[in-house]
């Protein structure tokens, strides 16, 4: 499948998608992609920092750690962002 269209309403080859369809679709895509980057940032570095003995169970101190990892990568996506869109609405 490719990745303007989906099982659920969409597109047609026999009409012209309406921008608001292009754009509601581009907001899915691009919600999904950052779930996907959150989770792998997320598995990668606050699990590498904080897991030091993987086992059955977290310890108190890996999920303090990863709390506080966890906060921080979205506190920090939350700025990014912010300026992002504070750049381009100007």
């Amino acid at each position: 499948m490719d990745p303007f269209s989906s099982s659920s309403g969409g597109l047609s080859s026999s009409s012209a998608p309406s921008s608001e369809a292009l754009m509601n679709q581009l907001k899915v895509q691009l919600a999904q992609a950052y779930a996907e980057e959150f989770l792998e940032t997320v598995r990668s570095k606050c699990f590498t920092k904080c897991i030091t003995k993987p086992g059955t169970s977290l310890s108190g101190s890996e999920s303090s750690c990863i709390s506080r990892c966890v906060e921080r990568y979205i506190e920090a996506t939350g700025i990014v962002g912010r300026a992002l869109f504070n750049s381009t609405s100007r």
